[in-house]
């Protein structure tokens, strides 16, 4: 896979899309409906400066019958606009069985307009279930790169065995993503990304190379701040590889924000304004479905994907619709590490909604699934970080919210949706911990195993040795590792899963080799990781 992903990379050919084409293309599209003069500017096949598929080709969310596409226009990726005309350009794709495109299955055309970058979002149907396809797009006379994806297992299917990996945290300035390179060589069925997929902000330090931009607010700053990231070589081959399901943290639009509020307290009219370009530009990057589509500040990202009978993903939003973090600092918004803290105890708070947690219960209560993987955003095992008497909890992840984390562990306790695990990142280094209702208490049951990956780049501020002195008070933490950088692979069968926690050796050099930092191992109908 990794020959084949690097060398579509920069695939390009050409072939003109007929006038014919794209008016029977418009017609599939519903673009009947729409004044004759679209349908004229969308025929009228624009001339686009080149190369156009600057930004390569993803694919996402996969059903048994279909995927999501994506690409965008971009011939000047870092630039307004893209340096795309002020016109709608019909946007030709195809899918194939064969990575030579010759075997045609299905293809269409579709109306890359200027109010969304010119990026197309493509929701293919009609495949055939369980098995890998191949797509590409051309527009003006010229062809993307190939990509790969596949399609999920019909809905009764007993499959054998689900392949993914899930990374977070990939701070452009820090280093390169070679963490996906070494994906690639994995056979993967799927990669899973649970946040920080940019950052607004510049920090750290031995920066290998810049944002070369302020922090973004407007609609042109993100669109500018995504194209920058995709222009890491190893990011857009793992995008044309497999397909992805993502979900989004903080800094994809400002760090520490918690629904309408601001790590700055900005007023929330002003904030929610740069978060609905923040959201426009991740829709407008990201191989979403339509549902997705942004209405201003507002956008339903959370969702659930099935993988036949063996496993079904439950994907969350923990920004968009929680309580802002209890005992701020005065004078500002976001997170904080507080000893004595009695607002964190509030049962009002939450980290996913009244809406989203009720929605979460009913598709663990109504999964057929052997496996239930919660991807979402953070650590949600509870991590004292004082070491010895007395507790310390840093309060923007699942630590701030007590009350709502006791509410889904203790629905999993007395539910007992078949093996729940729980994926998350956000804090540049990994844990593997055993969820239990009540950490304070050695009888409370463990209801769920969870991972938590490291990050792709971002720099991890504490000392291991300081990691390592919090074990003894957090005796449900089999593991907590923040030297290095990487990603967590899983394979699972119907008897198991196992967890590779893969840690690439530098991120300061490009080429850099990767290791299996460790290995554990949770076997069906028994929570709790074992290490292999």
């Amino acid at each position: 896979m990794l020959r084949w992903a690097m060398t579509q990379i920069g695939a390009t050919g050409s072939s003109r899309i007929g006038r014919r084409g794209v008016v029977t293309g418009a017609l599939a599209l519903g673009i009947v409906g729409a004044a004759p003069s679209v349908i004229r500017r969308v025929a009228a096949q624009p001339r686009l400066p080149a190369p156009t598929f600057t930004l390569g080709v993803a694919s996402g969310y996969p059903t048994a019958s279909g995927v999501a596409l994506w690409t965008r226009l971009a011939p000047s990726p870092l630039v307004p606009g893209g340096g795309m005309p002020p016109e709608v350009v019909p946007v030709e794709w195809e899918v194939a069985t064969d990575e030579r495109m010759g075997r045609i299955v299905q293809r269409g055309v579709a109306a890359a307009t200027p109010p969304f970058a010119h990026a197309v979002h493509v929701e293919v149907e009609g495949l055939e279930p369980a098995r890998w396809y191949w797509y590409r797009f051309r527009a003006g006379g010229e062809a993307s790169a190939v990509g790969r994806t596949r399609t999920a297992p019909s809905a009764n299917a007993s499959t054998e065995r689900l392949r993914f990996a899930f990374a977070s945290c990939q701070q452009y300035e820090q280093g390169y993503f070679n963490a996906y390179r070494h994906m690639l060589a994995d056979d993967l069925d799927l990669i899973v990304h649970l946040g920080d997929y940019i950052y607004e902000s510049s920090w750290g330090q031995g920066h290998v190379r810049k944002h070369n931009a302020p922090e973004p607010r407007t609609l042109d700053d993100y669109r500018i701040r995504h194209a920058l990231y995709k222009s890491d070589p190893d990011l857009r081959a793992a995008h044309a590889a497999c397909p992805w399901l993502l979900t989004w943290d903080d800094h994809e639009v400002q760090n520490d924000y918690a629904n309408d509020r601001s790590e700055n307290l900005d007023t929330p009219e002003w904030f929610l304004e740069r978060r609905a370009a923040a959201y426009r530009a991740y829709y407008e990057h990201m191989p979403l479905r339509h549902s997705m589509v942004p209405f201003g500040p507002h956008m339903r990202l959370f969702t659930r994907v099935a993988f036949g009978r063996l496993a079904q993903f439950h994907m969350l939003d923990d920004r968009q619709y929680r309580s802002p973090q209890p005992c701020a600092p005065p004078g500002r918004g976001g997170a904080s590490v507080v000893e004595d803290c009695a607002a964190r105890l509030d049962p009002r708070l939450t980290m996913l909604g009244d809406a989203q947690e009720r929605w979460l219960a009913a598709g663990l209560d109504q999964s057929p699934a052997r496996w239930n993987l919660i991807g979402q955003q953070t650590l949600m095992a509870q991590l004292d970080r004082k070491p010895g008497p007395g507790q310390q909890f840093w309060t923007d992840g699942w630590d701030g919210y007590p009350a709502a984390r006791r509410r889904l562990l203790d629905y999993l306790g007395q539910r007992k949706p078949a093996n729940p695990v729980v994926l998350g990142g956000d804090v540049h280094s990994f844990w593997v911990a055993d969820l239990k209702p009540d950490f304070d208490d050695p009888r409370s049951s463990v209801v769920a195993s969870e991972f938590v990956g490291t990050s792709i780049t971002s720099q991890f501020r504490r000392r291991q040795e300081d990691v390592d002195a919090l074990l003894t008070d957090n005796p449900h933490i089999r593991l907590g590792n923040g030297a290095r950088r990487g990603y967590v692979r899983i394979e699972i069968t119907r008897e198991r899963l196992r967890a590779d926690l893969r840690a690439v050796r530098s991120v300061t050099q490009p080429a850099a080799d990767a290791d299996t930092l460790a290995s554990f191992v949770v076997e069906d109908g028994r929570p709790g990781a074992i290490r292999s």
